[in-house]
């Protein structure tokens, strides 16, 4: 199997130099032919042989090699893509698409699932039961009680929306890759932190452009311009070119959007829900699209006095500065002011934080954090990357890019391997942008006399790359996100559920930025940070009076930022709740409707974002509806973080019951239960709240 369907191989250590375009179809069509005929021995059994066994379980066992081999084909495609591997996915792209969208509208398996689902469960442990509970919710959510000429149109919407979602990512990342700007002027980078500077020129000089400085849309480029340039026309240019990604000539979305948007209002009537919100949440903490809107609504009209009051500050600290009347800021002058009033206001630079954020400390360090409170051992491997298979040699652990590196996790007890994992932190034009953790292998407890099945997971960033001799040193932020991706990963690798399909990240998406949002909090202790944050040349920790300025720092433009975050959730539901209201308009003009008072007044005309916006349309679900989840889930990591301040940020035994209680669970027990055996309680927002500055 190996070597004849690579992509469908079963050894732990992936040989990604044998996933090539030229094995996608033999091994993706194989797969699809091995889940039918499970699916069709499943249909086949006598009803007075149906058993827990031999229907639920063997139905989660029947995609596994489909489910295998279409997620490494779908994550080269996000890290390593090319123009063939590009064509294969697309090719098959329809047929993976509609044996998923079809599983659950056939009507002989249906039958089955509910013979059971409707018999004697006593002898099922609770677990189990909440996967018969699970599967058949999602099977009604996707159709499987419709008449026959619902569930054929159920599943062409389920096909087109696949079709368009996969066009719209490729479209964002294309029209991402196309912008470059090449400066010959030094004098025009004024302003620019030295790392910015070093980091374009090398850019540059590898695109054979020796002696002139490259700048793109990817953050670590851009951000710094934004922040610091004092070129305004430089500027300019760059925000002008990342607001409009996806938005001119062959790569606009536009029509895209309103067609997604459409289907997934028909996906939600079919069902007989009023809107597609309604149909997703559901079965997620909010339930419906009224009580998501809602909590979005309250928490801007909390704080909507203050970013009013701060938006109004950073245009008179511009007025003052420069002589000039106070009016509003253009888009690209934002940031740009913001970063030097902080300055002024905490005598802080992120730049001088630089040196104590390189990558590898700050892994080693998040490491070592890891393994005190939640009891784990995490160590690196040696890796090697091929670019073919002709070059392997003997077992390596290979990684699929030169940058990835390779990890393992033991308990630090029991010795057991709980899981492995890849990291990825750099940008390149392959690779599409942002940060995000995949689980490419659920792995499973013991059970019976059996051993452990570890866990495959990995995490990806674009951070800023290394330069010359020195290593790749972070900011801050990027600092958060790698922290941020690494408590996804704990909340996948250290999953002890017995059912695949609940275990790890698999929880309701209001609940799943909980462990990753938790993470971030080391970033912000004196007492963590003292375990990573060490300068890269004399290992020496951030100085303390810097520390309390970045403290001071911390919540600078903090209504801003939030509600910046609101914005996204709040266009996310009205988008996908009142469709009709704004159905056929310019996509621009209902943005601005929409997002009326969640914008500070500017200048200029900002171009919507939701022909970017690859967290709401790369998938036909996604983050969709759900965008209110990074909100909802920080009240929840606020509230949480609060039992280990009482206890001890590096209290073990908290970690331990953190790690027991939320991390192992996944989604085997309703999570609002998960929630309340850690704290005891219901949520409370004021933590969010105080910890924002907002209280």
């Amino acid at each position: 199997m190996s070597d004849s369907h690579p992509f469908l191989s079963t050894d732990f250590h992936i040989r990604w130099s044998t996933l090539t375009p030229e094995n996608v179809a033999a091994d993706v069509r194989s797969a699809i032919e091995q889940a039918k005929a499970a699916i069709e021995k499943i249909k086949a059994l006598p009803q007075e042989a149906l058993t827990y066994a031999n229907t639920f379980a063997a139905l989660e066992k029947a995609t596994e090699p489909l489910d295998r081999a279409w997620g490494r084909l779908n994550h080269l495609d996000s890290v390593s893509n090319n123009d063939a591997q590009r064509a294969a996915l697309n090719e098959l792209l329809p047929e993976v698409s509609a044996f998923y969208s079809a599983i659950p509208l056939d009507d002989g398996l249906w039958q089955q699932l509910k013979t059971v689902a409707e018999g004697d469960l006593s002898s099922l442990d609770s677990v189990r039961r909440r996967f018969i509970e699970e599967t058949c919710e999602g099977f009604i959510s996707s159709g499987a009680d419709l008449p026959a000429d619902k569930k054929a149109r159920m599943a062409e919407v389920s096909a087109e929306l696949a079709q368009l979602t996969q066009k719209y990512s490729e479209n964002v990342l294309d029209s991402t890759n196309a912008f470059e700007l090449i400066i010959d002027d030094e004098s025009r980078l004024a302003g620019l932190p030295e790392s910015a500077k070093s980091a374009a020129a090398e850019d540059a000089a590898a695109k054979g452009h020796e002696g002139k400085w490259r700048f793109t849309l990817q953050q670590p480029s851009m951000v710094p311009v934004l922040k610091h340039a004092e070129d305004d026309e430089l500027r300019r240019e760059l925000w002008t070119a990342f607001s409009t990604v996806a938005s001119e000539g062959e790569f606009d979305n536009a029509d895209k959007v309103w067609k997604i948007l459409e289907l997934r209002q028909e996906k939600a009537e079919l069902l007989g829900f009023k809107d597609f919100a309604d149909l997703t949440l559901q079965r997620r903490m909010a339930k419906e699209g009224a009580t998501a809107l809602n909590f979005v609504q309250d928490l801007h009209d909390r704080i909507e006095d203050i970013f009013k009051q701060e938006s109004l500050g950073l245009q008179e600290y511009k007025a003052a500065k420069t002589g000039a009347e106070s009016t509003p800021l253009q888009p690209w002058e934002v940031a740009y002011w913001a970063e030097k009033q902080r300055q002024e206001l905490y005598a802080f630079d992120d730049e001088v934080l630089r040196p104590y954020f390189s990558v590898e400390k700050v892994m080693s360090g998040m490491f070592a954090i890891s393994s005190k409170i939640f009891g784990i051992d995490i160590s690196e491997r040696d890796s090697i990357y091929y670019e073919s298979s002709s070059q392997r040699d003997g077992d390596s652990i290979e990684v699929w890019h030169p940058e990835c590196k390779f990890y393992d996790i033991h308990d630090s007890q029991s010795k057991e391997h709980l899981g492995s994992f890849y990291a990825d932190w750099h940008p390149r034009e392959s690779k599409r942008g942002g940060a995000w953790m995949n689980c490419l292998e659920a792995g499973l407890p013991p059970m019976g006399n059996g051993d452990r099945q570890p866990h495959l997971g990995l995490i990806i960033g674009n951070m800023t790359k290394p330069v010359g001799d020195k290593p790749a040193l972070l900011t801050h932020s990027e600092v958060e996100t790698i922290f941020h991706e690494f408590g996804h990963l704990l909340h996948q690798l250290l999953s002890e559920v017995e059912i695949k399909s609940l275990s790890g990240t698999n929880v309701p998406w209001d609940f799943v930025e909980l462990p990753s949002q938790f993470m971030e909090n080391y970033c912000w202790d004196r007492e963590s940070l003292d375990f990573f944050a060490r300068h890269y040349e004399t290992g020496e920790p951030i100085p303390e009076e810097l520390f309390q300025k970045m403290l001071a720092a911390r919540n600078y433009l903090s209504a801003t930022a939030n509600m910046r975050q609101l914005s996204f959730g709040k266009l996310d539901l009205e988008l996908h709740i009142n469709l009709a209201k704004y159905q056929g308009r310019d996509l621009d003009e209902v943005e601005k409707e929409i997002l009326a008072t969640y914008r500070a007044p500017l200048a200029s005309e900002v171009p919507g974002m939701a022909k970017r916006f690859n967290h709401l349309f790369s998938s036909p679900t996604g983050y969709a509806a759900g965008y209110y989840s990074y909100k909802w889930a920080e009240v929840l990591d606020a509230d949480a973080f609060t039992r280990f301040q009482k206890e001890g940020i590096l209290n073990e035994s908290t970690g331990r019951d953190f790690r027991k209680m939320i991390l192992s669970r996944g989604n085997s027990q309703p999570v609002d239960q998960t929630f309340r055996d850690f704290m005891g309680r219901d949520p409370d927002l004021n933590a969010f709240l105080a910890r924002n500055g907002l209280a």
